[in-house]
């Protein structure tokens, strides 16, 4: 099977994981998982249903405790450091959940600013001015930022999602099924905004997904959760190569053959 280890020994892994095991009750999620991330990187994450996808994404954030195992962000054990110092690397991430999970009852600035109103001591102005370069690098018009998450549509409180992703000026941003609901234009769309952002502003980004367009579109390597583990890791090129059973059949199935791109 392959393993994409060598050709990324000399790269900078800015999140560890180790041996993670996660469980509801009796329920293990997953098993002696490990996992690298690496700067500057589009990481995508994909799996079947209840393989914990996001699972892993709030473990990693620290939405979830797992039973065992390590995580280290940014050189920083994140289950183990003091409160303050979890904090300062919280600072240094931005999370982007499904659907946006923008507060409904804030206007689509305020959402934007409400990380910067919690965590950093600025002026009113100057935070407004933030919010509103915020809504503009994620393409929304700057009317857009006077509405309510209800007023707009799906693929505008994507983009307000993600603006309030970034709020903080991050070098990680984790995303939970980004293009998930859209539809084919929006999110090509929402693909490209991604990828132009990322290299725009230097991200690394988690990114969870069933979406085989947004995969080729938009991620530098894949890793593959089954079996309660990282099945494997590697290129689109690589998974193509890969026998697994579910591996194979996700990346040659119809819908993968109808994801490639054309040549």
């Amino acid at each position: 099977m392959y393993d994409d280890s060598r050709q990324q020994a000399e790269r900078q892994a800015i999140i560890e994981v180790r041996g993670l095991v996660t469980r509801f009750g009796d329920h293990v999620v997953h098993e002696n998982l490990d996992l690298d991330v690496y700067r500057g990187e589009v990481l995508g994450v994909v799996g079947g249903s209840g393989s914990g996808k996001s699972v892993l994404l709030r473990a990693i954030c620290g939405l979830l405790r797992p039973a065992a195992g390590s995580v280290r962000v940014l050189g920083t054990d994140m289950l183990s450091a003091p409160e303050a110092e979890r904090r300062s690397i919280e600072n240094r991430w931005g999370v982007m959940f499904q659907e946006g999970a923008l507060f409904s009852s804030l206007t689509v600035l305020e959402n934007v600013e409400a990380p910067m109103r919690e965590r950093l001591k600025l002026p009113p102005e100057i935070r407004r001015g933030l919010g509103e370069l915020k809504v503009s690098l994620v393409g929304l018009p700057p009317l857009a930022g006077s509405k309510y998450p209800a007023e707009l549509s799906g693929g505008m409180r994507k983009r307000a999602g993600l603006a309030r992703a970034i709020s903080l000026d991050p070098e990680i941003v984790f995303l939970d099924e980004p293009t998930a609901g859209l539809d084919p234009i929006s999110a090509t769309a929402f693909d490209e905004l991604i990828r132009s952002l990322q290299r725009a502003l230097g991200l690394t980004v988690f990114l969870v997904t069933h979406d085989l367009d947004t995969l080729h579109a938009t991620c530098d390597r894949i890793a593959v959760l089954a079996e309660k583990k990282v099945l494997v890791t590697g290129t689109m090129a690589d998974m193509l190569n890969v026998e697994h059973p579910w591996v194979h059949e996700y990346f040659h199935g119809p819908r993968a053959r109808a994801a490639q791109p054309a040549g």
